[in-house]
């Protein structure tokens, strides 16, 4: 199988969530989204990220993006671990989080840990996810892949700045500086003139020939 690239289309799977079963490509629909994995239920870096994904889920449904996690285990253990998150997080987990214990989504996405990597995280020879990120676009084509070690809970407010990002992207000719944040100048894309981005953008400042800083136009 070929490695999963940035542009590739996102594998398609059927799978057993805490929502029901889905097809993935169908739950994803006309949206964005966001695949994000665990390596086990009753984990306590897991159980803080869940939590801070269930209290950001205004700011994903703004971005009309899905998000979905996976872990390895059945459907019975995830149950209880919801339970967990919410009284620990004091939250309401409302998406769904695959069952993986057979590790076949987590293959499909070269999730796996190794050995080599972290020993700890593989228990009997079995290996369990890192912290895999996928964002998908509504073409089911990823635009953006992050893969954290499993003693490193990630960041999600960097997450859904990497989506504004990518997003805008798709709508100006433009790309975003170290550090961007929203409502704040962009780059110019280099296949824009300096004289077709004065007509785009408000207002445009030459650093250096190839680096272009403007400001974004407004948008409804």
């Amino acid at each position: 199988m070929a490695p999963l690239r940035l542009g590739s289309v996102a594998p398609d799977f059927d799978a057993d969530t805490t929502s029901g079963p889905i097809n993935f490509h169908k739950f994803i629909g006309d949206s964005w989204a966001v695949l994000f994995s665990h390596p086990a239920d009753f984990t306590p870096v897991c159980t803080t990220e869940l939590g801070e994904v269930a209290k950001l889920a205004p700011a994903f449904a703004k971005r009309d993006v899905k998000v979905i996690g996976l872990s390895t285990n059945g459907l019975g253990d995830h149950a209880k671990w919801v339970d967990d998150i919410n009284k620990v997080n004091n939250v309401n987990l409302a998406f769904p989080i695959i069952a993986d214990a057979d590790r076949t989504v987590a293959t499909l996405y070269d999730m796996l840990d190794s050995v080599e990597h972290d020993a700890s995280n593989v228990v009997n020879g079995i290996p369990f996810t890192v912290r895999s990120v996928f964002v998908i676009d509504p073409a089911k084509k990823i635009r953006l892949i992050l893969t954290y070690p499993a003693s490193c809970g990630r960041n999600f407010d960097e997450i859904l700045r990497a989506i504004d990002s990518l997003q805008l992207s798709d709508r100006q000719p433009i790309a975003t500086p170290a550090n961007w944040q929203p409502g704040e100048d962009v780059i110019v894309h280099v296949g824009v003139t300096t004289e077709r981005a004065k007509e785009i953008f408000p207002t445009v400042r030459e650093a250096l020939p190839y680096l272009r800083f403007a400001t974004l136009p407004k948008e409804n």
